[in-house]
């Protein structure tokens, strides 16, 4: 490892500790997912203030070289997996076939009174019950996804019934409800910060929101919303025009 922060004076300290981190990255002694050294590490190793410090990790954040984990620490980004937007997808499937781990974290699953929003896009009277559930999706322990859904019991009776540490809710309608329509609509949007509490992110990071309504022989199914932190996590989609979709 390149401990030296040695650069010409005319060079800006921060500059100079960006250089050194992307050095070290550059050339693999600091592989995807390897820690950083703190920021009072660094205040120390170069000598400069911590603001300093904290301005030159900003920048690599955003410029996708550097995760940042409230609370506990920075790290060397990871190439960011790809999900398809044509499909529904499996995205403990994904992670797992990308050798990682997955889990699942249920933060909330109940039965709720449908708010105008719910019961509209759900074609529900307002005040109709409805299944709600929230749960964060982790790959290697970071989570990756927030997701936050709504079911109609009319097309899945049996939804709250069901223990989604073991089946997660996507996995559980794709299995036991086909659906014949799929609406997605992407926006990007900040989190709000009971979004970035669960998503371990800083507030003022950039996600991408993907709003997901499927039918099933007319009928709604289900309205989700998932939330994805934009330096952990892409989507896209290949496709053939005129032939069969395929996800990449």
């Amino acid at each position: 490892m390149n401990h030296s922060p040695a650069r010409p004076g005319s060079v800006a300290l921060y500059q100079q500790v960006k250089d050194f981190i992307a050095r070290n990255i550059t050339s693999g002694a600091w592989p995807p997912g390897h820690r950083l050294p703190s920021e009072n590490e660094l205040v120390a190793q170069f000598g400069i203030s911590r603001m300093t410090i904290n301005r030159a990790l900003r920048e690599l954040s955003a410029q996708g070289q550097v995760e940042r984990i409230a609370g506990v620490g920075s790290f060397v980004a990871r190439e960011k997996p790809q999900s398809t937007l044509l499909h529904i997808a499996n995205l403990a499937e994904e992670i797992r076939r990308r050798g990682h781990d997955y889990h699942c974290d249920v933060l909330v699953s109940e039965r709720v009174s449908a708010p105008l929003e719910i019961a509209t896009a759900l074609d529900l009277d307002v005040g109709m019950s409805v299944f709600h559930t929230l749960c964060t999706h982790r790959e290697d322990g970071v989570p990756v996804q927030l997701e936050d859904r709504y079911v109609n019991p009319q097309a899945a009776p049996q939804f709250g019934q069901q223990d989604f540490t073991q089946v997660q809710p996507s996995e559980y309608l794709l299995r036991n409800i086909p659906c014949d329509q799929i609406e997605h609509v992407i926006d990007a949007v900040l989190p709000t910060a009971d979004q970035a509490r669960q998503l371990e992110m800083q507030p003022s990071q950039p996600c991408l929101l993907l709003t997901r309504r499927t039918w099933t022989h007319g009928l709604p199914v289900t309205l989700v919303r998932c939330l994805h932190p934009s330096t952990r996590y892409q989507l896209g989609s290949r496709f053939t025009p005129g032939g069969p979709l395929t996800s990449s």
